[in-house]
């Protein structure tokens, strides 16, 4: 495992979290535009014409945040119990299947600063991998390789029985439905790193297993 994709994957994490957690502010906006690797992930958003003709302020207040709103809102549900309860209600409570792992792992989900209801909400679910892999780097650092692969373990069954279950769908939907570049380029951002990230993970894993 090398530290470099480690770091890879808190950027790709971090980003994609903070994309669909709440409306883009300047400050996200700028860490896209001042990193040309990241900015390479958002090829439309990186072409758009109205970057020429508006500021980033008005492009916020104009388009990005009326594009949130009705991806995230409005038209489209970014919630995995929508999608894997039979009467699509969305569980904000206890019940919801998520709770029980983030309390196992001393995850706190700070809703009431986002734009959410409930702790499965992509963006929630997303921050929860990112802090998996946060922890994945202090282990490999600490040459910890029982940790490793404990975190390893954890990543595959959230990817596979969680965020793997629903997000695609929710992704390829809020791709058609987008009405920016922005949130064009990043649900197709999403929709690769997710399946590529749960090979990656596998991947790692056995070759841990097999030492």
């Amino acid at each position: 495992m090398k530290t470099e994709d480690i770091e890879n994957r808190i950027a790709i994490y971090g980003l994609s979290s903070r994309l669909m957690i709440m409306e883009a502010d300047k400050t996200f906006l700028e860490s896209i535009h001042s990193d040309e690797a990241i900015l390479e992930m958002f090829p439309n958003y990186r072409d758009w014409s109205k970057h020429k003709e508006l500021s980033m302020d008005a492009l916020k207040e104009k388009y990005y945040d009326v594009d949130f709103a009705n991806l995230f809102l409005m038209h489209l549900v970014p919630y995995e119990s929508f999608y894997t309860r039979e009467d699509q209600m969305i569980e904000s409570g206890g019940d919801n299947p998520v709770v029980s792992l983030y309390n196992a792992l001393d995850f706190r989900a700070e809703l009431d600063k986002v734009r959410v209801v409930s702790p499965d909400h992509i963006g929630v679910e997303l921050e929860f991998m990112l802090m998996l892999c946060m922890a994945l780097k202090k282990a490999h650092e600490a040459e910890d390789s029982e940790g490793i692969k404990e975190i390893l373990e954890i990543q595959k069954g959230f990817l596979k029985d969680h965020l793997l279950e629903w997000a695609p769908m929710f992704l390829i939907n809020m791709k058609k439905e987008s009405q920016t570049p922005l949130y064009h380029d990043g649900a197709e951002l999403v929709l690769e790193f997710l399946l590529s990230d749960y090979e990656y993970v596998i991947k790692e894993l056995n070759s841990y297993c097999e030492n």
